[in-house]
């Protein structure tokens, strides 16, 4: 009996989407309900790097849905969910090396504002 069919695949993919998405927010909650008011600047900006990070990678995952997907017939349920989970670490990393690398600048005006806010 072949377990892909007991399971409908784009089910398992779309719930092993929203188990990342929410490990990414997850981790980012905890960042943000975090007290800032003693922090160091360098703290300060690793979160908002990190929040430009997510951003980014939710970004990117909206521009991935409008590019038509070649058909997978071939493989099996278990071969496209392991796809789809390698692509979203690759999302994620794309957005962290994106960030570090080549900011958008969000992090930077986030950090400003919250510098003002704090003092």
């Amino acid at each position: 009996m072949d377990i892909g069919n007991l399971w409908n695949t784009s089910s398992i993919n779309s719930m092993t989407s929203m188990a990342a998405t929410n490990a990414s927010a997850s981790k980012l909650e905890e960042q943000l309900q975090t007290d800032y008011s003693s922090t160091t600047d360098e703290e300060l900006m690793d979160a908002c790097k990190q929040f430009e990070a997510y951003f980014l990678e939710q970004m990117f995952k909206a521009m991935e849905k409008t590019v038509p997907s070649y058909s997978t017939d071939g493989m099996s349920g278990s071969s496209t969910t392991l796809m789809d989970y390698y692509k979203e670490q690759m999302i994620q990393q794309v957005a962290e090396d994106s960030t570090e690398q080549n900011s958008l600048g969000l992090a930077q005006m986030l950090y400003e504002q919250m510098k003002r806010n704090m003092e």
